[in-house]
């Protein structure tokens, strides 16, 4: 898409840190620049206000990508677009679910978001899909976060990190720049699973153990 629309050499494109690496990688395959943005720390995908703040005289474009199921807020992006003379692409990296399965989705989300008291659970919007049910694991971000997985899995509860290390503290694109949200983000989210194939005791076990463990956690001070 970048290259059709002719960015190239010299330009540069405005991604997210927070996600998998293939965006800035398909950026630099065209030989532009990637520049990181920081993202909206409710829905993980790009803030329009960071965005605009990150735009140069060499921005050709922006790649949205939607995270987890949220949608990646389009319509602020091509606004700012429009009035700052940028190409706007939104990249999806998962595929729209089937009716049924997003419902299950849904009502599995909904009962997780009733009873989890020891994360912070995602916040409510209008479309999310639940590709990936992610909370906040509550201390002192990475060491809490990892430790409070590993426990989980003990209780037989599926988990996993969703974003290991953000794009720019990746060797091959590091940047010295300030992305709090971004860096908090990879530091305290954890996905649970909320896919169809779950019973109703294994939802009652993630409540479970994520609640008895989440007492134990300090907030930061």
């Amino acid at each position: 898409m970048l290259k059709s629309a002719g960015v190239g050499a010299g330009d540069e494109v405005i991604v997210s840190a927070y996600g998998n690496i293939e965006v800035a990688e398909a950026v630099l395959a065209v030989g532009a620049v990637p520049v990181f943005a920081d993202i909206d720390g409710a829905t993980y995908c790009l803030d329009t206000v960071a965005v605009e703040a990150a735009v140069t005289s060499r921005t050709a474009a922006v790649v949205a990508v939607p995270r987890f199921g949220y949608l990646a807020g389009m319509r602020p992006l091509q606004e700012l677009g429009r009035r700052r003379g940028l190409l706007v692409m939104e990249h999806r990296e998962e595929a729209t679910p089937e009716p049924r399965a997003l419902a299950q989705r849904q009502v599995h989300a909904a009962y997780l978001d009733r009873r989890l008291t020891g994360v912070r659970t995602p916040q409510a919007c209008v479309g999310h899909t639940y590709q990936q049910y992610v909370v906040r694991v509550p201390g002192n971000g990475r060491p809490d976060r990892d430790a409070f997985a590993r426990a989980v899995r003990r209780r037989g509860v599926e988990c996993e990190v969703p974003v290991k290390t953000p794009v720019h503290r990746l060797a091959a694109f590091r940047r010295e720049i300030c992305l709090p949200e971004t860096e908090h983000a990879a530091d305290e989210t954890l996905a649970l699973s909320v896919g169809g194939s779950l019973s109703r005791r294994d939802l009652q076990r993630v409540v479970a153990s994520c609640n008895a463990l989440g007492g134990l956690l300090q907030p930061a001070f």
